[in-house]
């Protein structure tokens, strides 16, 4: 049995750690970023934001195979450790890839009142889906982390009745 892979991706806000932390709760904000893909469309988004709660976010996905087809991926978890502003960690599985949950940790740290830090490390396992995946989960914590900063300062418009 080999080391498990661990997969770490890290971004710095310009935005208080408090507003970072509470994005990844708030399924209104967190049904913007949390799996969403490029081509993807987030289908339902729930958050039940405490330990010991769950969280399931469905994504329509177009197929890979090139046809028009689409699935959907739902991406589940359960939250083992919630400490606001600083620490978020949860066990993650995406059915049918694989059942087995993984660990994920986010860390927050503060600089000064209107910036932080946030370090994303994920404990893929030592299977060898968890090599097989190591770049596509890498890269897309890291387009996730980039999603969330430019949903954080989005400016949404609507019409006024």
């Amino acid at each position: 049995m080999s080391a498990p892979l661990v997969v770490q991706v890290t971004h710095r806000y310009t935005a208080p750690a408090e507003r970072v932390f509470d994005a990844w709760l708030a399924p209104s904000l967190a049904g913007r970023f949390f799996f969403a893909t490029r081509t993807g469309n987030i289908l339902r988004c729930e958050i039940e934001p405490e330990v010991g709660g769950n969280f399931t976010v469905t994504d329509r996905r177009p197929n890979s195979d090139g046809e028009e087809s689409v699935f959907d991926a739902e991406h589940r978890g359960t939250y083992v450790e919630i400490d606001r502003p600083r620490r978020l960690v949860f066990d993650f599985s995406v059915p049918p890839y694989t059942d087995q949950p993984s660990r994920v940790a986010i860390d927050i740290v503060a600089h000064g009142v209107g910036s932080c830090e946030l370090t994303l490390t994920h404990d893929m396992g030592d299977s060898r889906y968890a090599r097989q995946f190591e770049e596509q989960a890498k890269s897309g914590w890291a387009k996730m982390l980039a999603t969330l900063d430019k949903e954080l300062f989005t400016r949404r418009i609507g019409i006024l009745s």
